[in-house]
């Protein structure tokens, strides 16, 4: 029974996601004015970066990544025009378009992906989450605070 109750021990302290968010911070793209709040927590690894301005971050064990960007905006492009040109994939689950901004959401390969845009004049600003969808619900407080937390200057 010990061994039992360590293996699930070890599985939880593992795990980053059943690690609650405790420390968060405000990832700035200076080029953009892009602000967004992250967990720095749970997010600890960098992994590249996208195109345009931004950083890519990835959970130490790869089962969850998130990318912070900010592109030019093409002059007068709207966030339908801006989403149906990068192609998403069908099968889309949730999708909401605004004047200033989208997000859409579905689930691709056992992880949820989620992705919301803002615009302003000069810039479009993302963020784009992947995580496992068994996941759902432990990550559902985390995803939104991300998402209301994003800003473009």
């Amino acid at each position: 029974m010990k061994t039992i109750a360590a293996v699930i021990l070890a599985l939880l302290v593992a795990s980053p996601v059943l690690a609650r968010a405790e420390s968060w911070t405000a990832y700035r793209i200076p080029q953009s004015g892009t602000s967004v709040d992250i967990p720095i927590s749970i997010f600890t690894e960098q992994a590249g970066e996208p195109d345009g301005y931004g950083r890519k971050f990835r959970t130490p064990d790869g089962a969850a990544d998130l990318t912070v960007q900010a592109v030019a905006r093409e002059q007068g492009i709207s966030p339908a025009a801006f989403l149906a040109a990068k192609q998403p994939p069908s099968g889309i689950v949730y999708k909401r378009i605004a004047r200033n901004f989208f997000v859409v959401s579905s689930i691709r390969h056992d992880k949820i992906w989620y992705d919301r845009c803002n615009f302003t004049s000069r810039y479009v600003h993302c963020v784009l989450i992947n995580y496992p969808a068994a996941e759902k619900r432990r990550w559902d407080a985390i995803v939104t605070r991300i998402s209301h937390s994003l800003r473009g200057g």
